[in-house]
């Protein structure tokens, strides 16, 4: 959604103009890969971290803008709330010490902008929800002051017609109502990109949906919303029900949700782009004036801007895009599984185990998605949600007998998939220094049976044994986190519970 849309309204013409716009650009697409016209492999990853902003005594700062205005740099932006920044660190090349540089370049990027922060009384809290947001944050009016905002909020709720209602049934069960999209905003998440030949497209997806539930179990760091304690990973929930176009009788007639993990193994990146035709409504029917296929009769590169502007409305865990780079045209998996935080090491971390692991398993002979359900890939990815450290996944097993068996995740990730990780680092050509560090912090993490999800749990309970009421120990629990975030010291080798209080005389 990082187009510059201005906020209007839009008429019956409109909607079928643009439809007919989508089946060009489809049409475009479609002839772009049988022409063989994308970009050669260049082994190219990016990075983006949604970030919060949260005061001295852990609750949100309502002033991205006054933020954004102090840090003065291109690499941050607004994001749908005014609680909400947006960091982005150029493409990087995958090899070397691709890692430990990106670590630097972020941990640099993050101490500026909390500098600037503070300068304003807020700071940056790097996590998967804020613990401490409140109903009466995610209203309508704290969304940020950008028209794409605004516009896709107007049409959601069109579409939906009546209130959201948000429904999460976890350690505890939230039930409220919402009349506009803004509960999404509390969701901040790292966003993985990397690029892909066509003809890896297919191959790299499917591995990365498969590992989905995995990536959650090790980095589940969402347990909060609206002081309920939920799933260890609640984001995804969220932003299905927060974002749901579907009134109750579209759900009942198995109409899909615009936040959608899939349905089915793919073959192609022309499947998930022609399903999310097929699928899903426009929400912002705006139209180029460029004629894709022209374009591509004159032998130029056609941007497809409506294409583009469909598929960022449809949320999917691994999302397909189309970009143009000097020119040329290239695929990305665009991998948004993975929460904020919470530190840089644990960020790094997390991304090396899942370039590690996506490179390996898209390489075997026998991929395990040949080998699985996809079915079973969307239950585990719910169980993951759910559980966090602690769940059991579906897995294919190592015999000729064939079929998934039940594993708890830590014995997966630590038995299977992390040497996987570090055979697909060395294929990209990660030196072993960087490979060993970061999937060393995934091992403590399945050995210790620790991630941010827990810690904040086990934090939050021990302070209410402390005597804390719920707000305040959230309160305690986010300003804690905090301090630890900006440390740097990996999630696992936090101390549970706030500091003891320093007597006097």
């Amino acid at each position: 959604m990082g187009e510059k849309v201005v906020a209007g309204s839009f008429d019956l013409s409109d909607r079928q103009r643009y439809r007919s716009k989508l089946q060009q650009c489809l049409t475009g697409l479609e002839r772009l890969l049988e022409e063989q016209r994308f970009e050669r492999p260049r082994n190219l990853m990016g990075l983006e971290i949604e970030l919060n902003l949260a005061g001295p005594d852990g609750t949100p700062r309502m002033m991205n803008a006054q933020v954004l205005d102090r840090i003065a740099s291109r690499d941050f932006q607004t994001e749908l709330a005014m609680f909400n920044l947006e960091v982005n660190i150029a493409p990087h090349r995958l090899g070397g010490r691709v890692f430990d540089q990106l670590s630097e370049e972020l941990s640099t990027s993050l101490a500026y902008a909390h500098r600037k922060a503070k300068e304003v009384d807020a700071g940056i809290v790097m996590i998967g929800i804020l613990p401490t947001l409140g109903r009466d944050d995610l209203v309508s009016s704290n969304l940020s002051d950008v028209d794409r905002y605004t516009l896709l909020n107007d049409q959601i709720v069109a579409a939906r017609g009546e209130d959201f209602a948000l429904d999460i049934d976890g350690v505890e069960r939230l039930v409220c109502t919402s009349r506009s999209i803004a509960p999404e905003a509390a969701c901040t998440s790292v966003q993985l990109h990397l690029q892909v030949t066509p003809a890896r497209f297919a191959d790299v997806w499917n591995a990365a949906q498969a590992i989905a539930a995995a990536q959650i179990a090790v980095g589940a760091n969402s347990p909060f919303l609206f002081g309920h304690e939920l799933w260890r990973e609640s984001r995804p929930p969220l932003f299905l029900q927060s974002t749901d176009t579907r009134p109750p009788e579209l759900q009942a007639q198995g109409v899909r949700p615009r936040t959608w993990f899939g349905e089915r193994w793919i073959t192609s990146a022309y499947d998930l782009f022609e399903e999310n035709l097929r699928y899903f409504p426009a929400l912002l029917p705006i139209c180029d004036d460029e004629d894709p296929l022209k374009v591509l009769d004159g032998g130029g590169v056609p941007k497809l801007s409506e294409l583009v502007l469909h598929n960022g409305t449809v949320y999917r865990w691994n999302r397909p895009v189309y970009d143009i780079a000097h020119g040329v045209p290239h695929l990305r998996v665009e991998n948004r599984v993975l929460p904020a935080g919470p530190t840089v090491t644990d960020v790094m971390a997390n991304t090396a185990f899942y370039y590690g692991l996506v490179r390996a398993l898209a390489d075997e002979t026998k991929p395990v998605w040949t080998r699985m359900p996809f079915e079973a890939a969307a239950a585990n990815f719910e169980a993951a949600c759910r559980d966090g450290i602690d769940a059991r996944l579906q897995w294919p097993g190592r015999g000729r007998s064939g079929g998934t068996a039940e594993v708890d995740a830590v014995d997966l990730v630590r038995d299977e998939l992390l040497p996987l990780a570090a055979a697909g680092l060395d294929a990209w050509g990660v030196e072993p220094v960087d490979r060993d560090f970061y999937l060393g912090v995934i091992e403590e993490r399945c050995r210790l049976r620790v991630n941010g999800a827990s810690w904040q749990a086990a934090t939050f309970h021990q302070a209410l044994e402390r005597g804390l009421g719920r707000d305040a120990a959230l309160a305690a629990t986010t300003k804690r986190y905090s301090e630890l975030m900006h440390a740097g010291e990996p999630v696992h080798t936090w101390p549970v519970g706030l500091p003891e209080p320093v007597p006097l005389g």
